[in-house]
């Protein structure tokens, strides 16, 4: 029996210091999710808030993935308690919240991924104990090591950093820059300075806090750019782009006209 308790490696990276690159899923393909899940991604973003994706493909895909590199995060599609527990209880190692603006929200996204009495999560965890990789003592060391993820996408999320930023047990501060574009009148911008000046307002706040920051990287000679600023967790494409990626590659090298 291993005696040494497990520690996520997403989290233990970001401690460090170092970067972390996750793609989005966004098709319920059990099949094409573990086969990404072995390329090199520390780990995978299920996207359920603008994707078909079900409770039922997400347990299928936990199941699948067990032993693979790649942790497995959900981005729900609401920051409610109920919406935590079920992706937890689906054996999912991370989550994101979307449109956590306020410091309430902060808190209440860290109290729906810890048991009593550091948080509100529900005790029904059967499931997600097979599979998890320190499963006998699958409480504390969920406590330990699920990865909270505060997306940051609007004008009042800014405005409320430095609270969000402050909240104890928020691990990543995720920058939705095409909302935050929305909400700050830009419609979907992404070169204003306006917006350049929020995104630097929350690398701010991530330093003086002490909190992960990340984004979207769609396009890869971005990346280092990205790493420069002090991004540290960063969110690939999709499988659907990088399956149309490969396609166009493919056929400009075979000169198909």
């Amino acid at each position: 029996m291993n005696t040494i308790p497990w520690e996520s490696p997403v989290k233990k990276k970001l401690s460090a210091g170092l970067p972390v690159f996750g793609a989005m899923i966004a098709t319920n393909s059990v099949e094409s999710t573990t086969q990404i899940a072995n390329l090199g991604f520390d780990f995978l973003w299920i996207e359920m808030e603008h994707s078909p994706i079900t409770l039922e493909t997400l347990r299928n895909t936990v199941l699948a993935a067990r032993g693979l590199p790649a942790l497995l995060f959900a981005r729900v599609p609401v920051n409610e308690l109920w919406m935590a527990k079920r992706v937890l209880d689906a054996g999912v190692s991370g989550v994101i919240f979307p449109f956590t603006s306020t410091p309430e929200l902060a808190r209440q996204a860290v109290a729906g991924c810890r048991y009593p009495p550091h948080g509100r999560r529900g005790s029904g965890a059967d499931l997600a104990r097979f599979g998890w990789p320190d499963a006998d003592r699958y409480i504390d060391s969920a406590d330990e090591n699920v990865t909270v993820i505060a997306m940051v996408e609007e004008a009042r999320a800014v405005e409320n950093i430095d609270e969000i930023a402050a909240t104890p047990g928020v691990d990543v501060l995720f920058i939705g820059t095409s909302d935050l574009s929305f909400s700050l009148g830009l419609r979907g911008e992404q070169d204003h300075p306006k917006l350049r000046e929020a995104v630097d307002k929350v690398l701010d706040a991530g330093r003086r806090h002490k909190k992960c920051v990340g984004r979207t990287a769609y396009e890869p000679h971005k990346v280092k750019g990205y790493l420069d600023q002090g991004f540290r967790l960063l969110a690939a494409p999709t499988e659907i782009d990088f399956i149309k990626a490969g396609v166009k590659q493919y056929f400009e090298v075979a000169g198909k006209p």
